[in-house]
């Protein structure tokens, strides 16, 4: 199976302990050959050093990566510097974000949305960067309708935007549905398909509460009903999960994108079926 954009994310180590054992996980999924890593930013810029040494740790190893850029509490001045540094380490994709905004934090900032900083982007550095932009076929949670979320994607992706990545869903029709208005509001750049391998009934549902995602009825009552029995929920997690995949893939999706939250098994388990 050919999969152009198969790709994977992590988040950047806060410890000596875990930024070792990043480099043993990458290394296991290296091996599935994607075509690129990305690692997240921190809310309010907060692990901006450590989202660029794992990045430039990632190019050393020979991968393509991927860092996320969020405009919350940026300025143009700090944003063109992070740009800049990126330039320099010979860095060409990155995942422009309106990002979180931080407990206690106010919209503080120069940029209000993500399409200001994808014009921005743009405006600094031409073509120079490959751009990604996030879509969320169950709608943001901030959005004030599915109607308003579509636009701010479109103006996104009018902005400069080349692909985008969804927040992760287990709603096949969700992902198509979006993409089949996306189109008709005049998008033809890819979307990529956000996974999320289920692995952890309850960090599941708790991600889930912060960003919106649906866990289906039917899915939340399955998985509660092993309790605690790990090997259940892993085992059941994979089938349903690539289940999901392949029918996206069989449905047009050109690509997926997965959120590792940097552990190995999963995503090769997975990865492994489909191919």
């Amino acid at each position: 199976m050919n999969l152009p954009n198969f790709s994977i994310e992590f988040f950047p180590p806060k410890t000596a302990e875990g930024v070792e054992k990043l480099r043993v996980v990458r290394a296991k999924l290296a091996v599935l050959q994607p075509k690129y890593f990305s690692v997240t930013f921190g809310a309010g810029g907060t692990t901006q050093q450590g989202t660029l040494d794992t990045i430039v740790e990632i190019r050393k190893e020979g991968f393509d990566a991927a860092p996320h850029l969020s405009c919350v509490g940026g300025t143009r001045d700090s944003i063109r510097q992070i740009l800049k540094t990126y330039q320099d380490h010979d860095i060409r994709r990155l995942v422009a974000l309106r990002g979180d905004l931080p407990s206690g934090y106010g919209m503080g900032g120069e940029f209000r949305y993500a399409n200001e900083l994808v014009e921005f982007i743009r405006a600094e550095t031409g073509d120079w960067f490959h751009i990604e932009v996030a879509a969320y076929p169950e709608m943001h949670p901030q959005a004030r309708s599915p109607q308003d979320d579509l636009q701010s994607f479109v103006r996104k992706m009018k902005a400069g935007a080349n692909a985008a990545i969804t927040q992760y869903f287990y709603n096949a029709d969700a992902y198509f549905q979006f993409v089949e208005l996306a189109q008709k509001a005049g998008v033809d750049a890819p979307i990529v398909a956000g996974i999320m391998p289920i692995t952890n009934s309850s960090q599941l549902m708790r991600f889930s509460e912060m960003c919106g995602a649906e866990i289906p009825r039917w899915l939340r009552l399955k998985l509660q009903s092993f309790g605690d029995d790990s090997a259940s929920i892993k085992a059941f997690g994979l089938d349903v999960v690539t289940a999901m995949c392949e029918r996206l893939l069989a449905g047009g999706a050109p690509g997926l994108h997965f959120y590792s939250l940097n552990q190995a098994a999963a995503t090769t388990a997975i990865w492994q079926r489909l191919v």
